[in-house]
């Protein structure tokens, strides 16, 4: 059995952006075992073009991801929220193995369950080749810029 994952549905305003930060900081962790415990065992995902079911694929997923995707850095705000939903706009940057680096432009969908885990992610993301010169994402977020919004470039 799953332990819960609080805050739990329905959201308000409060336990939706403390559902987002906890996200933004689990991703940030590049941790894939850590990131998994948010999702239900059964969770289903939709990744650009690519379909995952369940916990251990979404743990594949992600080791792949941060094998490509180096230096990791996000930012995720809070764009809606509404019972079991919550709706996120995030920009992360990293690099490829050839040093090229990128900002990923993105909009996901979250459906929880009512212990607090997401049952279904959805993301549609956008990636701008940018000069190392151009980042603005480094690490995870300071704790003074937790109410900074996302520029929308």
């Amino acid at each position: 059995m799953t332990e819960p994952r609080p805050p739990l549905p329905p959201f308000d305003e409060k336990t939706a952006l403390q559902k987002v930060r906890s996200a933004e900081d689990a991703w940030n962790s590049c941790d894939p075992e850590r990131v998994a415990l948010a999702y239900s065992e059964g969770s289903v995902w939709r990744n650009r073009d690519t379909f995952v079911t369940g916990r251990a694929e979404i743990i594949e997923f992600l080791r792949q991801k941060w094998e490509r995707e180096l230096d990791y850095a996000l930012r995720k705000d809070l764009w809606a929220f509404n019972g079991d939903r919550i709706a996120v706009r995030f920009q992360y940057e990293s690099h490829d193995r050839d040093g090229q680096w990128w900002r990923s432009y993105g909009n996901e969908m979250w459906e929880f369950d009512a212990d607090g885990l997401m049952r279904r992610r959805e993301a549609s993301i956008n990636d701008v080749r940018i000069d190392r010169s151009e980042r603005r994402i480094f690490g995870p977020r300071p704790a003074g810029e937790q109410d900074r919004g996302l520029p929308l470039r």
